[in-house]
C-alpha cells in the first residue's frame, strides 16, 4: 500500500489524537489492511504486526510504539489518508 497524501481532516485528527507521522509510517510498514466496505480500507496493528515489530525494532524503538498500537488510518481509494484515530474496540473480523 502506498500513501499519497494526507488530507486536511487526517492531520486536525492526528494532532488531536496525539498521532505523528512515525507512527502513520509504521502502520503503513507493519499495519494489517482491512477493507471498510465503502471503497476504503483500514489499516491497523494486529497481534502478528506487534510481533514483526518486537523483532526487528530495538527494544527502546518499541516501547516508545507500544501505546500507539491502537491507533488506526483510514485510506481512501486513491491511497489518501483521510482520518487517524484510535480504536477501543476490536475491528470486526480482526
Amino acid at each position: 500500500m502506498v500513501m499519497s497524501g494526507i488530507s486536511a481532516h487526517a492531520q486536525a485528527r492526528m494532532q488531536q489524537r496525539g498521532i505523528n507521522e512515525r507512527v502513520l509510517d509504521r502502520l503503513f510498514e507493519y499495519g494489517k489492511v482491512a477493507h471498510d466496505h465503502q471503497g476504503g480500507e483500514v489499516i491497523f496493528i494486529n497481534k502478528q504486526a506487534r510481533r514483526r515489530l518486537r523483532t526487528q525494532l530495538d527494544g527502546n524503538e518499541y516501547r516508545s510504539l507500544e501505546r500507539y498500537f491502537n491507533a488506526y488510518a483510514v485510506i481512501a481509494g486513491d491511497g489518501e489518508v483521510v482520518t487517524v484515530g484510535r480504536r477501543w474496540k476490536r475491528l470486526p473480523r480482526e
